[in-house]
């Protein structure tokens, strides 16, 4: 037996990732006394600067804006309790498609057994019971989540361990449930194009495909707070319109996709750690 604590470790892309999909698990297990560990693999230099400056737009520098969220992240991190933060440092890819997406030190740029084999030394310095870090497509398409996602696996194949992995999704009743409250909150949502809509019909899983489903109700208060620590980017954050209570509401759940699995636990499960306690 070892009186080491049970270690949660999140890899995400930016500055705010860490909020947005796992906020509530990383504060909850944190309130439970177990380790919460942070990978956050890029800088976020891509993010809006002051003043809601966009990437491109005159004014507009990458080493600044990831000074501020970078300052932004350890706030974060402070709301959700996070014990132990590690940054990789990569320069933010940028959307898919961008120039960013070529320019020299990019994450989009980096191959994979490179910047895995960093993110497998954090591993074995941390031992983490479970894992969690984005689907193929990164949710959504985004470069540095797909990048983030690869060398997540990568990393547990370079390593001894045998973590419960996870990767992070959504129902589809809760993305009809999403899209309503950004009509609710947003007025100007236009409709989307066919394409667009036939792209978020395939996002998420249906709902009996999710395997994990994390009530963290009680702390989406610290969620939101976390995600206000990312002050710069509000204007992307919707979630944020929307008040506590009916955050809440909506964010109350998180769910997950498990991929690797030692314990045995059935699913669906309410418990990243299930059958490690």
């Amino acid at each position: 037996m070892t009186d080491r604590p049970l270690t949660l470790m999140a890899v995400h892309a930016h500055p705010d990732d860490e909020a947005t999909s796992t906020g509530g698990v990383l504060a909850r297990y944190a309130a439970e006394g177990f380790r919460t560990v942070l990978v956050t693999c890029t800088d976020g230099g891509c993010g809006d600067g002051p003043g809601g400056v966009k990437p491109g737009d005159p004014g507009h520098d990458p080493a600044a804006v990831a000074a501020m969220r970078r300052a932004e992240l350890e706030a974060s991190c402070e709301v959700l309790k996070i014990s132990d933060l590690e940054t990789l440092g990569y320069a933010d890819s940028g959307m898919m498609r961008w120039p960013t997406n070529e320019a020299p030190g990019a994450f989009w740029q980096t191959p994979v057994q490179e910047a895995a084999a960093r993110l497998a030394d954090l591993m074995r310095h941390y031992r983490p019971d479970v894992v969690v870090t984005y689907d193929e497509n990164g949710f959504y398409g985004h470069p540095d989540h797909i990048q983030a996602h690869r060398i997540t696996m990568a990393a547990v194949e370079m390593t001894d361990l045998t973590p419960k992995v996870y990767w992070t999704t959504m129902p589809r009743s809760g993305l009809r449930r999403f899209g309503e409250a950004m009509r609710e909150f947003q007025e100007d949502v236009p409709e989307p194009d066919p394409a667009e809509a036939a792209a978020v019909a395939e996002m998420g899983l249906p709902d009996d495909e999710v395997t994990t489903w994390v009530d963290t109700t009680a702390f989406s208060g610290q969620k939101y707070d976390a995600l206000a620590a990312h002050a710069s980017q509000g204007e992307n954050i919707f979630f944020l319109r929307m008040g506590k209570e009916r955050f809440a509401e909506l964010m109350g759940t998180e769910t997950f996709l498990r991929v690797q699995d030692s314990t045995g636990a059935p699913v669906p499960e309410n418990d990243l750690f299930a059958g490690l306690r």
